[in-house]
């Protein structure tokens, strides 16, 4: 996590060929997205068109530089609309004014944070009163040129320092894992109980050859048995080199 005076100002320098390809002038916001989308570049060479580099190719975020592969990361905004249009839509977010979706003012940001790795806007420092508060972002509506506009609950999740937004952000990263860990192994069982019923399809009727003898070492299924459901599930449960030697001495 980065805050937005450890990005501005960073020389960025190209991996390929260990140059300094210019150095951070602003960041552009993504104010549908909440993120930072692009970072201009400022340079002496470049006067006339504005450089940027898009934040996806940012390489990483260092104490000292920003590093990219190469410098064809670069782009000339003129030449991306997309790029140019949130340029112009000038979304700064530090000194603009936070209100609510009802009108009442909260206070003023005076920093706001990043994932170093997405770009994501994970929350911002605010001014209330004489006292500093931190807001995650999951509290903002709207990314406004000159106001900030939150939920009405905003106030209940203020933090008391930046430093929790990390904590947040592991807790969240935490469920994630958790969900995508569930969701495979429901996958996997989803798997698993089509590959069981494909193997009771190709043996049920089946006349077995050869006594089959179980994980205990005493004959699970005698030679001369017809296989049925239930027999072919007791083999499953019994393991996979019960079930090969059961598939391979059928007829």
């Amino acid at each position: 996590m980065k805050n937005s005076s450890q990005i501005t100002g960073l020389p960025i320098i190209s991996i390929a060929d260990g140059q300094q390809i210019g150095a951070v002038k602003t960041l552009v916001i993504n104010p549908e997205k909440g993120t930072i989308d692009f970072l201009t570049i400022e340079h002496e060479d470049w006067q006339v068109s504005v450089k940027a580099i898009p934040f996806k190719k940012v390489v990483g975020i260092g104490e000292y530089a920003i590093t990219v592969e190469t410098d064809n990361a670069v782009i000339d905004l003129n030449e991306i609309p997309i790029a140019n249009q949130l340029v112009n839509k000038k979304i700064k977010i530090n000194q603009t004014k936070v209100m609510t979706r009802k009108g009442a003012l909260l206070g003023e940001v005076i920093e706001f944070y990043a994932d170093d790795e997405t770009g994501q806007i994970l929350g911002m420092d605010l001014l209330v009163g004489e006292k500093q508060v931190t807001m995650p972002s999951e509290y903002v509506l709207t990314y406004g040129k000159d106001i900030v506009i939150v939920k009405e609950d905003a106030e209940q999740g203020f933090l008391e320092n930046h430093e929790l937004l990390e904590a947040e952000k592991s807790v969240e990263l935490d469920t994630i894992h958790q969900e995508e860990a569930a969701a495979s192994e429901e996958q996997n069982n989803v798997q698993l109980d089509a590959l069981k019923n494909k193997q009771v399809e190709l043996l049920v009727g089946k006349k077995v050859i050869k006594d089959i003898v179980g994980l205990n070492g005493q004959v699970f299924i005698p030679a001369g048995t017809i296989l049925t459901e239930d027999k072919i599930h007791s083999a499953q449960t019994e393991g996979p080199a019960v079930l090969i030697e059961l598939a391979v001495n059928v007829e």
